[in-house]
């Protein structure tokens, strides 16, 4: 799959980093200090949204007092420990990333997670020179399923969309990269297992783990 293209864009929850169950149970956590149970249907009504698009979200949908600042805020350090020492990267990243470099296709990172916790998860796993673009999907008008974000990295990255290869979690993720004209790898995550295969379905290939990208390219 590494054929044909000249960069390669990544999600970082759930793709490069095992973190998708440290979130809900955040949802949970704020939720309870206004009193409310976390609706079974949160989880999916937010995927692919901006870390400001969830913000907003979750203040119309629950009537929340917090701005959308405090709530950003709030969420960024209840996350700041997790990531600093509970969240791994996922197998065969960093030697996926390595490979990249070495044969110099260039990387980017879109995400729609926030701008500091990012930072924090690429120093924390000093991958930070292995990407030459990392993007939020704060930084354009829609989250994903929108292109928007993909489109921003390739930008970057100045590559052609349709010379790219995304690397995706999620529903959401992948429809976003095929929107943007882009080939899309679905990588698995215990997250978002019962929506396999739809991610199958909708992507132009599929892994396991990203281990078995380099295995396919050697």
């Amino acid at each position: 799959m590494l054929k044909n293209i000249d960069a390669v864009i990544f999600d970082l929850d759930g793709t490069l980093v095992d973190s998708m169950w440290m979130w809900e149970s955040i949802d949970v956590e704020y939720l309870q200090r206004f009193g409310i149970a976390m609706p079974m249907d949160l989880q999916k009504s937010i995927e692919g949204k901006s870390f400001s698009e969830t913000a907003s979200y979750f203040k119309d949908r629950f009537q929340l007092p917090d701005s959308l600042d405090q709530i950003k805020s709030y969420w960024n350090q209840m996350a700041w420990d997790k990531y600093a020492s509970e969240v791994p990267l996922k197998e065969g990243v960093r030697d996926l990333l390595v490979y990249l470099k070495e044969h110099h296709i260039p990387a980017g990172i879109a995400t729609s997670n926030s701008k500091e916790l990012v930072e924090l998860v690429i120093k924390k796993h000093q991958i930070e020179d292995y990407f030459l673009s990392i993007r939020t999907s704060c930084e354009v008008a829609k989250g994903k399923p929108s292109p928007d974000i993909f489109l921003l990295v390739a930008q970057d990255l100045n590559v052609l969309p349709s010379r790219c290869l995304v690397f995706e979690d999620v529903i959401h993720g992948v429809m976003a990269g095929k929107n943007a004209n882009m080939k899309v790898c679905a990588v698995y995550d215990k997250h978002s297992e019962k929506d396999l295969d739809m991610k199958v379905k909708l992507a132009d290939y599929y892994v396991n783990t990203i281990k078995e990208v380099l295995e396919d390219s050697i």
